[in-house]
């Protein structure tokens, strides 16, 4: 979206229908869990509004939690009607806009792993089976705090970074080393070579010099999805 997309705020509801943008098969390309075929089930809508966001998320609709299921039970197939996906990958925009406890605990009782990809500004209770990657962000200056509710329960935090952004060049602490989470780098994607280049041997020194993990958009370089 590039920071063109309204700042909205959480929705009321009982989860028994989400504002969905798409839903998608594809594989995991950044993260923990990295190479993993998913299904994606893009929300829509974002409380923040970063000018680097690379991701299309308004032009949504509103569909039922049984739809929303049966078509990731049914992407999950192969084409001889066997699950070969197991994981699915719940982000946006912000999925905590949403009451999405419902969907959590429908596709966990589904046999799914579940993934969440969150800003860390805002929570709402899901079941603890679902691991919640967080990528905090900054605005007016300064990175925005990890919710208190939250943070205990994050299984792994994703920074972008950036030679050319204010504030994305190093990594804050903001609560990781306190709870024993797991770090990730990121170049950020600015749709510059040279600049992108920069930002992957950031992304590479950080994580040789402070024990990091490296994450890699490998869904770009394959070109898709």
């Amino acid at each position: 979206m590039l920071g063109d997309n309204p700042k909205r705020p959480p929705t009321n509801g009982d989860g028994t229908s989400l504002l969905v943008k798409n839903i998608f098969k594809t594989l995991q390309g950044e993260g923990p869990h990295a190479g993993v075929p998913a299904v994606f089930i893009r929300l829509g809508g974002c409380n923040l509004a970063c000018s680097f966001c690379d991701t299309e998320f308004e032009d949504y609709q509103q569909h039922a939690l049984s739809e929303i299921v049966k078509t990731i039970e049914n992407l999950s197939l192969n084409s001889r009607a066997i699950r070969s996906i197991n994981l699915v990958v719940i982000t946006g925009g912000e999925p905590f806009r949403q009451p999405i406890n419902n969907l959590c605990e429908a596709l966990l009782f589904s046999g799914f792993a579940v993934q969440i990809e969150t800003n860390g500004t805002l929570y709402r209770e899901i079941p603890k089976e679902v691991d919640i990657i967080c990528s905090p962000k900054v605005s007016n200056n300064k990175y925005l705090s990890v919710r208190e509710d939250l943070l205990p329960k994050v299984t792994a935090f994703k920074f972008l970074i950036s030679s050319n952004v204010e504030f994305y060049e190093s990594v804050p602490e903001l609560g990781q080393k306190e709870y024993n989470i797991p770090v990730f780098v990121q170049a950020m994607d600015e749709y510059d070579a040279k600049i992108n280049a920069k930002n992957q041997q950031m992304a590479v020194d950080l994580a040789i010099n402070n024990g990091y993990r490296l994450s890699y958009q490998i869904h770009k370089n394959l070109g898709i999805e």
